[in-house]
This record gives C-alpha cells, structure tokens and sequence, in this order.
C-alpha cells in the first residue's frame, strides 16, 4: 500500500521527528494536541493539526478520538510515537477495525510482549536466556515469600504489565518483600489498570543492555547492534551509548542473535527493542521487549546510518527492509543525553516553566531532538525531558570529549536542567574508561554537588548574544 498520509497520536519531539521523516518521504503529517500543547513545536511543523481535547486523558489517551480524527481526516496510517498509547493494542486494534495502518506491531503482539510473564514463557520457547523467576503471575504473599524462599534474595517485584521503570521494586529480605507487595500491585493497577505482579531473581548491579531491531513483513528481521543504557536513576535512563563500550565482537553477535531469534519467536513485525541484563559473570538475560520507537533510537542511527522512522513506515507499507543483515555495518560511537527539566540538587525535582533563552550545539557529530524554543513554556502535565543531546565520534575518547564540548555550549535558560549533572558524570573515570553498571548514579551520590558556575563555552555564548543584541539596538 502507499502511504500519503499520518496522523501521529503523540507530542512533542518524537511528534517532531516523525513529521520531519514524514517531509522527507513527502507524506502528509497530521499533529494532535491537547490545549496545555497549542502553541507546541510539533502543531506548527506538521502540515496539519487538531485540538483532540482539553488534557493528555481526553486528548492523547483517548483511543475511539484518536482513530475517528484519523479516519476524518483522510489518514491512512497513524505512528503512536513512544509512551502515551504506543504500547496499547487497543490503538492497534481500532486502527485495524477502521482501515487505518498501524506502524508498529499487531494488538496480538504487544499484548503478548507486553504482559511480562506470557513475554518470558515465548522467551523460553525461543531458546533465550531469562532471568530465574516464576512463569506465571503470583497468587499472593504466600505465593511470593515461597518462591522468593526458592530463588533466594534479592528478588525484584514486577507489575507484569509494567514499563518504563514504574511498578518495580528489589526486596532483599521478607521483610521487604512483605512491605513492597501490596505497594507493587497499587502502583501496578494505579498505572497500568492490572494488579498482575511476578518475581524475578535480582540480578545485582547489571549492566543494561538493548537492542534494536526491524522485522519486515516478508519474514526479514535484523538487528541494528546494541545500546548500553546502564546509567540511569530510578530505572529511568540518563544516558545511553552506542555501541556499548563494554562488548567484545563475540558477544555483540549473540546478543544480537538472541534479539533476532525473540522477534522471530513472536512474529514481530516493524520496529522493535529487545531489552537484556548483562551480569558480572557475562551472562546475558532478557528483561523485556519494547513494541514500539525507543526514545534513544538516535544514536542507533548515527552509528549505522539508517533512518528508523522512515524504515517504520516502509514497513507499514508493506515493503521489504531496504538493507539485509550483512549489510548493517556501525562506525564511531554515540552517546544520547535525555536532558531533562529537573533540579538534581533538589533530588531531581521537575522543574517546569518558561524557557527564557535556549541555545542548541553545533558542529561535526552533534544531534539535537527537541520540542523547545526560546520563549516555550513547558507544561507540567507530561515527562520532565525537553532536550535530547546525540554526540557522534569515531572513537570512544573523542565522543566523550565531543560530548564534553557540546553540553558545555547547549544552553536552556529558564529552567534547572540535568545538564550541569550530566557533565559530571562525564568526568567521572568510570565514564571515560566506559565501565558503567546500573548502580553508577546510587554509588556516585557526590556527582550531585557541581558548582553552578556558567560554564566558560556557555559564558562566551552568552556573551556573545548579549553583545549581537546591543549592537542591533
């Protein structure tokens, strides 16, 4: 089928990136907006857009609402984008009763992916590692202090369809894992309308490592190497890497071969991310699968030099990969920075508010994928994250330098951001050798204690407005 045009059901600057891919594919792109978002950066680039109602409840997570202005406004295709709907069959499903094609998985398959336990058993099936656990949902506290008596501490509770860091806790002992169970199933049900919850065997101080991959409809799936998204707060990743520093060729083909023989098992279709633990013993264990673009899918593109929105659509269209496997080669590194609205010295608080001056960088390997402007006033309705910073480079000592570079001139006035957080971590020698776990934001607590001092690339940047801004005058 040809596809001329989208409606994408999301915001912000996956809304702006998807229209750009949409103007290079010379398809009609239609936003959505919730009021807060009238004057958002993704309703003046695309060629349309419509008011979808008052808040995110009755705008973006409205799925009849969504689907009718599709089909109202002559779309043949819909892109969810991430978070919002894009991992609800319901959405796929309604797109499929109303001739509208869904760029991403069938409703089968996300649900399937998407609820933990039944993820796990097809992970089993398919001959990919998995984390100890039970292989299917608890029946109660009982349930749970048995197999956690089996297994043995630490364990983590998960809500089985969970995601995005939330309904998640580790319980070292019973007595934590009596005072978290009840507190897991009313985040779970609070955030995913489901109090299904499993356990899996904790595995301490992992690294956290994806893969991204793109499965055709022709039966073709491959991978496009790995990300290592170990830093992370709270289960919510900071900064992610690609490739990741702490492979060796032998062991990037097999994670790879096991993210391909996952999407194969499901019969996974479009683009998808294969998430893994990787423990201190080398052991790789997967995690979850990700039906949908994953927000750090830029620095997959930077080393491989495929665009993987355009190949989402492509895909939806019905046409075959563009590339095979043994075509998918990567060059250099790429570091992506989610540079949040937060103020790390106040334990990583929103900041929410007008953006007085926003500066982007430049120059050879820099990426920026953002939704702010100058004068925008970030609501305080939706996810903290307003800038996503990529940083290209052949080596892994030149991207970390690049990087260096580059957050010191991106300037966002208005608002406390990560930034300042984020250079520190840079200069950490964990960081620079490239050994990084999960643990590395709770056991480097000091990180937090930078100096507010205008950093000096930043300073001359702004003298440098300041002083155009005169002589205009």
């Amino acid at each position: 089928m040809k596809i001329k045009k989208i409606l994408i059901a999301n915001r912000g600057e996956i809304a702006v990136r998807i229209v750009r891919a949409c103007a290079e594919l010379d398809i009609t792109s239609v936003a959505i907006y919730a009021e807060p978002d009238r004057h958002a950066l993704h309703v003046k680039k695309a060629d349309e857009a419509y008011n979808i109602g008052p808040d995110s409840i009755s705008g973006y997570l409205n799925v009849h609402r969504i689907v009718n202005l599709a089909v109202a406004t002559g779309c043949d295709a819909l892109h969810p984008g991430y978070g919002f709907l894009s991992e609800n069959p319901e959405l796929a499903r309604a797109c499929a009763k109303r001739g509208i094609k869904f760029i991403g998985p069938n409703a089968d398959v996300i649900h399937k992916m998407g609820d933990k336990t039944e993820a796990r058993n097809a992970m089993i099936a398919a001959g990919v590692p998995v984390v100890p656990g039970t292989q299917s949902n608890l029946v109660d506290l009982n349930d749970a202090i048995n197999t956690a008596k089996r297994i043995g501490y630490p364990v983590m509770l998960k809500a089985t369809s969970g995601g995005g860091g939330r309904g998640i806790r580790r319980c070292d002992s019973e007595t934590e894992l009596k005072k978290n169970y009840e507190r897991v199933i009313s985040e779970a049900t609070k955030a995913f309308g489901s109090a299904n919850v499993f356990m899996e065997k904790c595995v301490v101080n992992p690294r956290h490592i994806e893969v991204q991959i793109l499965a055709d409809s022709h039966g073709n799936v491959c991978h496009l190497f790995e990300r290592d998204c170990s830093v992370q707060r709270r289960h919510q990743k900071l900064i992610e890497i690609a490739p990741s520093p702490q492979l060796n060729e032998e062991q990037r083909q097999q994670i790879g071969q096991y993210a391909v023989m996952a999407a194969q098992q499901v019969g996974y279709e479009n683009a998808g991310t294969v998430e893994f633990l990787y423990d201190q013993d080398d052991n790789f264990f997967f995690m979850e699968m990700n039906t949908r673009l994953q927000v750090e899918h830029p620095i997959t593109e930077e080393v491989t030099g495929i665009d993987i929105v355009q190949e989402q659509i492509r895909i939806a269209a019905g046409e075959k990969l563009s590339f095979t496997q043994d075509q998918v080669s990567r060059r250099g590194y790429a570091i992506e920075f989610r540079i949040n609205a937060e103020d790390p010295k106040n334990d990583f608080l929103p900041a929410f508010g007008r953006i007085t001056r926003y500066f982007a960088p430049g120059g050879p390997g820099i990426r920026t994928d953002s939704a702010i402007y100058s004068g925008y006033t970030i609501p305080p309705y939706y996810d903290s994250m307003c800038v996503k910073l990529t940083v290209w480079a052949l080596t892994w000592d030149d991207v970390v330098k690049r990087a260096r570079r580059a957050l010191g001139d991106i300037i966002v006035n208005g608002v406390k951001t990560t930034i300042p957080y984020q250079i520190e971590i840079l200069n950490t020698p964990e960081f620079q050798r490239g050994e990084i776990d999960t643990s590395f934001v709770e056991t480097h607590p000091e990180l937090v204690n930078y100096s507010t001092r205008r950093p000096p690339r930043e300073l001359a940047a702004v003298i440098a407005i300041a002083v155009a801004a005169h002589m205009r005058l």
